[in-house]
């Protein structure tokens, strides 16, 4: 990621496509490495849900195609074209920030209905892989994005230092939803992780907390910290399979937000 980043820094290049190949980068070594030291076998998604998950992730993209270029513009406009900061300090700050706002708007839309709505489709798979990072909502994902970018630009970082912190978080999403079997020790208390991320999917509320995606440290500061070391979930997947439906239901799951029935928050008590 460093190199990525250092790379695209020196030589100006467009942020947008290098984003891009680095996303389908990360997901392809992080895919590889579910087949060579899986957490659990029975975790590894079949043709059928590549198939699914791949389609969430086309029509994730393609929706967000649009907010992305509102938002970079929104970024060039708001964000100092001379920052007070240099890079060193300024992106260490802005990732602080940002996953701020990124643990408090996940959060919330474990608790707040129509969020719910949204969120929810992606705790509906019943395994958490590299695959199911990308089913989403086209909306929830879009509003995610929007907010934590927009957030940053709006303090005040640098166009560099949001785009630094985006390929950090990109690392993150996908890593913490890797079937593979790996633990980070001590940085546990700093960095989430597979680890604890397995509790966040787990149909047990009162261990399905760390709404952190790519720092542990505001799960610790707002109590909804609930690893330990060899702790790990029985089951993944909805608490309440009925109120969504089923992964490969693309339309469904994509409609259901308009139903009139309010779908219930998911929160660890």
């Amino acid at each position: 990621m460093t190199a990525v980043a250092f790379t695209a820094l020196y030589l100006h290049l467009d942020p947008a496509p290098v984003t891009a190949l680095f996303q389908v980068a990360v997901i392809c070594y992080l895919a590889a490495l579910e087949r060579l030291i899986p957490y659990d076998r029975e975790w590894h998604p079949s043709r059928g849900e590549w198939g699914w998950c791949g389609a969430y992730f086309l029509l994730t993209v393609a929706g967000s195609i649009a907010a992305q270029l509102l938002v970079s513009l929104c970024v060039r406009v708001i964000s100092p074209a001379r920052p007070e900061l240099p890079l060193w300090a300024d992106v260490p700050l802005a990732l602080a920030v940002g996953s701020l706002a990124s643990y408090l708007g996940h959060r919330l839309s474990h608790v707040n209905p129509w969020l719910w709505r949204l969120h929810g489709i992606h705790h509906v798979p019943d395994k958490v892989n590299v695959a199911s990072n990308g089913v989403n909502h086209i909306l929830d994902i879009t509003l995610t994005q929007s907010a934590v970018q927009l957030s940053l630009a709006w303090v005040g970082f640098s166009q560099d230092a949001v785009f630094v912190v985006g390929l950090f978080v990109i690392t993150q999403g996908y890593f913490i939803h890797a079937n593979i079997d790996v633990r980070i020790g001590a940085l546990n208390q700093i960095l989430a992780s597979p680890e604890q991320h397995r509790l966040h999917h787990s149909i047990d509320l009162s261990e399905a907390g760390h709404y952190g995606s790519d720092l542990a440290v505001w799960d610790r500061i707002f109590g909804s910290y609930t690893w330990y070391d060899g702790r790990k979930p029985e089951q993944v997947g909805l608490y309440d399979p009925a109120s969504f439906p089923r992964t490969e239901a693309i339309v469904s799951s994509h409609v259901q937000i308009v139903r009139r029935r309010a779908v219930p928050g998911r929160q660890p008590t």
